[in-house]
């Protein structure tokens, strides 16, 4: 019984478990009814006078060992075509428990090869006919186990009947375990067959989100790029082109004038423009702080930057900070700076201002920078219009505040002046 009890376990792992294992099994099936036989064979005749075997059963039994030889040579080629349960299964496995049943009635010891039908039941036959096959091939091991076939008297049927009823109690046990190892076998085979759809979608998932990263790379080298590009292209507006506008107006009042000492001065200030504006555009491309920054802080380079517009245009400029000056970041610095540079460029170029002021607050957790002139103002309608000719402006401003999670206002109307106003957050120097 216990030999069954491996088997059925063995057959339902043949199903889930290793490859070596249904090989293993395989190998058995072929030969293990040979090996069977061949110790049932063995024993039985040697005890033939123990259980009083006669000359003609000892005959008629080497008959049916042949006979199960044969049986097993054809089984062996017949079942390299047919691996699973079929007519011709069940007919060789009914066969060989005849001959079992047969060589048992013989001999009890011949129930060494009977055993042999425990094992591969499932195998060979269809499911409807398991049960069947099981105590068929427990009958014949209860009547072996009882003293052989067929039983004597009334005790030796009790006895039979004893031994099978406790033998088709153990089939049913164990095939009760069967079921539940096969059960656990196919929860196993589904598990594995999720986990390897699982697997094929994580490496799917993977394969996309390397994909994308790749993209994302190529996205954020082209955002760094198109960035840069923006950057200079602010950082030359704001040093070189705003430079040069003021060499040329400084120029142009040299070659008007013929006062020599004003031609002089005149002549020094663009000098000095020209030498300022190298010293910006060098910075701009190393990203480097305003040079009005490298000196002194922001209030002093505003004022510095005023002072010296107004002197420039012959415009009244006046410079005013409020709250408590802190040292700010210095890209929080350079916007604000290049803010107000653009600012002045403008009223410079359309106010006709006579009077400016920039104005610089500190507050709690934001500085602002304010802009006023009284110049003849513009319509804001138009702006687009002259940015997209003319550069920047504007939108070039609007653009550095609210790269540092800022914002720039504009109030203006043509005939009364213009109000420019940049807040930005109050973010501390390391």
């Amino acid at each position: 019984m216990s030999g069954w009890a491996g088997t059925g376990v063995a057959d339902n792992g043949a199903m889930t478990d290793t490859t070596a294992v249904d090989e293993r099994w395989a190998v058995f099936h072929r030969w293990g009814p040979y090996g069977l036989l061949a110790v049932g064979t063995l024993v039985s005749w040697s005890a033939a006078d123990a259980v009083g075997m006669t000359t003609a059963e000892r005959r008629a039994s080497g008959a049916l060992v042949a006979a199960a030889v044969v049986l097993q040579l054809v089984w062996n080629r017949a079942a390299r075509t047919r691996p699973d349960p079929s007519a011709a299964g069940s007919c060789y496995y009914a066969v060989r428990w005849a001959i079992g049943f047969a060589l048992t009635w013989m001999n009890p010891l011949f129930a060494f090869y009977a055993v042999a039908g425990y094992f591969g039941a499932q195998h060979l036959l269809p499911r409807r006919l398991v049960g069947a096959g099981l105590f068929a091939t427990a009958v014949t091991l209860a009547g072996s186990q009882s003293g052989g076939l067929p039983p004597h008297g009334v005790m030796g049927w009790v006895l039979f009947g004893a031994i099978l009823t406790v033998n088709s109690m153990l089939l049913a046990l164990f095939a009760h375990f069967a079921a539940l190892e096969e059960a656990r076998g196919r929860a196993r085979v589904e598990t594995i067959a999720e986990l390897e759809r699982t697997n094929t979608a994580l490496q799917q998932a993977l394969d996309e989100n390397a994909a994308l990263h790749a993209q994302l790379l190529v996205q954020a080298r082209e955002a760094g790029v198109a960035d840069e590009r923006r950057r200079l292209a602010a950082e030359i507006h704001d040093t070189l082109a705003q430079g040069l506008t003021g060499i040329i107006a400084q120029l142009q009042v040299v070659a008007n004038t013929p006062d020599p000492d004003l031609a002089r001065e005149h002549m020094d200030r663009a000098t000095a423009l020209a030498r300022h504006s190298l010293g910006e555009a060098r910075r701009s491309v190393h990203n480097l702080a305003p040079v009005a920054l490298a000196d002194d802080g922001l209030p002093g380079a505003l004022e510095k930057t005023v002072t010296e517009w107004g002197e420039r245009t012959g415009v009244r400029a006046a410079f005013t900070a409020t709250g408590t000056a802190e040292p700010l970041h210095d890209e929080v610095a350079a916007t604000l700076l290049r803010i107000a540079q653009e600012a002045l460029s403008n009223a410079a170029r359309h106010a006709r201002a006579g009077r400016l002021g920039v104005t610089l607050s500190y507050m709690d957790d934001e500085v602002t920078l304010d802009i006023r002139d009284d110049g003849r103002g513009f319509d804001p309608l138009a702006v687009p219009a002259r940015t997209r000719a003319g550069g920047f402006g504007l939108d070039g401003m609007r653009a550095r505040a609210e790269r540092i999670a800022g914002s720039l206002t504009v109030e203006t109307e043509p005939g009364h002046g213009t109000a420019v106003s940049a807040r930005v957050p109050l973010v501390r120097h390391d």
